[in-house]
């Protein structure tokens, strides 16, 4: 497994490695689950219902212990959350961040997916440091300064926000890592059941192998 060490609190990171994957456009079934689970979520969420989810309460808690103001920078898995509120959809953009992204409306947890071998180990979960920043995935450069990152020997590269293009899974990624930034409040059964789900779909729809799982706690090492 990649190594990571965590330097902030109050976060349990789920973090899953595939030795290999194919990826490649969602299969018809990948994309009917993701409609179906996208739609029954729609049907009843509102933005005021998104805000008061349980998870997602938690997953802002968990910011603010980290000096962030969740309104402003909101996690990826409450954006996707309100999308679907406001009757926007997710977009679709290929087999594994499709199943990043389930897995995301399922826990209410924001979720990262990384090209193995564009990380360059050792990995730590920290806050930004002044003058830092890099190219956001669809988005202008990002300013990370305060910010909760991921960052290898070549500096920042993710964030349970918006991640970097420096490592983003492209049609070229053969070997995976994928993060899940739960709370420190989430029961082990839940990061376990998350980090199953995903496994399992990457097998079944990305042609994944090699998988293998543990959880991180914050400052404290691994507890699973």
């Amino acid at each position: 497994m990649i190594p990571v060490s965590i330097s902030l609190a109050s976060v349990r990171l789920g973090l899953l490695e595939a030795a290999e994957v194919r990826a490649e456009p969602a299969t018809p079934a990948l994309t009917e689950e993701l409609v179906s689970v996208a739609d029954k979520l729609a049907e009843t969420l509102t933005v005021e219902a998104v805000a008061e989810m349980e998870s997602v309460r938690a997953v802002r808690a968990m910011f603010r212990v980290w000096g962030l103001d969740p309104s402003k920078y909101r996690p990826s898995s409450e954006a996707l959350l309100r999308r679907l509120a406001q009757g926007k959809g997710l977009y679709q953009i290929s087999n594994i961040v499709d199943i990043v992204n389930l897995g995301q409306i399922e826990t209410g947890w924001p979720y990262g997916c990384y090209d193995r071998d564009r990380v360059h180990p050792p990995v730590t979960l920290r806050l930004g440091e002044r003058g830092e920043k890099y190219e956001g995935i669809g988005r202008r450069v990002w300013h990370l300064d305060g910010r909760p990152v991921l960052a290898d020997r070549e500096g920042p590269f993710g964030s349970p926000i918006s991640d970097s293009t420096r490592t983003m899974v492209t049609p070229e990624t053969r070997s995976l890592v994928v993060t899940i930034f739960a709370p420190a409040t989430a029961p082990d059964h839940a990061i376990h059941q998350a980090l199953a789900r995903t496994a399992e779909r990457l097998e079944r729809w990305a042609s994944a192998e090699g998988i293998q799982r543990e959880i991180l706690r914050g400052e404290a090492g691994k507890i699973a």
